[in-house]
């Protein structure tokens, strides 16, 4: 079955199943060799990227949905889920599906919640469906060279620059890091969500100062220099900051 044979059969399904005019886009972070990636689907129809989403159920809340999409698509349960944004700009999904008649599902105005999800990149096994080619971790450094559908590249920049204000004030990295890891690793994660580098000395001295770490009796082995020591997040300090932010940060 071709494309827009899948759309139409799709659509028709879509109507008895959701909510109409509402839709979730969610940005998928992870991070792996000092690089902060997104998750993205490549369309079979124009050959477009763009992020996993879908529609909320018409007995399903918004969380729930996007929690749903995240499992579909990620094969990711219970991980950090965050709402964002509202993007609802005229013509955002119409001009999209032009070649369909006015009354496809896809065609509607839709209104669609941003969340953002951060997850270990390792934990992820990316999967695509039937309307698209390929399901895979695309670096940011990467997205100016990218295709990006509708207003999909604006949702990856609003969800980037939610995430930076959220370092202001609370802790991150649990979702993101392995189990064990090293300061500097921490302080690249900080450094490539941020933009910019950081000072060592003063980063090592605050992210101490917090609480959320706990030294561990090894060290990372392998590499030409000294194995530097690994810590795990404590998880208790870690879930407290979560709630009541960070004051000394």
């Amino acid at each position: 079955m071709n494309f827009k044979k899948q759309i139409i059969e799709k659509s028709k399904e879509a109507y008895q199943i959701y909510v109409p005019h509402l839709s979730i886009d969610t940005v998928i972070f992870g991070f792996n060799e000092s690089e902060l990636k997104v998750l993205l689907l490549k369309m079979n129809y124009n050959k477009q990227w763009f992020l996993p989403g879908g529609y909320v159920g018409k007995s399903e809340s918004l969380d729930a949905a996007a929690q749903r999409i995240l499992q579909n698509r990620a094969g990711v349960e219970n991980i950090f889920l965050e709402e964002f944004g509202v993007f609802g700009e005229l013509n955002r999904n119409e001009s999209f599906f032009e070649d369909f008649d006015d009354d496809l599902w896809h065609k509607q105005r839709f209104i669609s919640i941003g969340y953002y999800a951060l997850v270990d990149y390792k934990n992820v096994e990316p999967k695509h469906d039937a309307l698209s080619e390929a399901c895979e971790w695309i670096d940011l450094t990467q997205l100016p060279d990218i295709l990006l559908t509708m207003d999909h590249r604006m949702i990856i920049e609003k969800a980037l620059l939610a995430l930076r204000e959220k370092m202001a004030y609370k802790p991150i990295g649990y979702n993101l890091l392995p189990e064990k890891f090293t300061l500097p690793e921490l302080q690249k994660l900080y450094e490539v969500i941020l933009g910019k580098e950081l000072n060592r000395g003063n980063f090592y001295r605050k992210i101490k100062n917090t609480g959320i770490l706990q030294k561990l009796d090894e060290r990372k082995k392998g590499g030409a220099h000294k194995s530097p020591d690994l810590y795990s997040f404590h998880i208790e300090n870690y879930n407290m900051l979560l709630k009541e932010g960070l004051s000394s940060w």
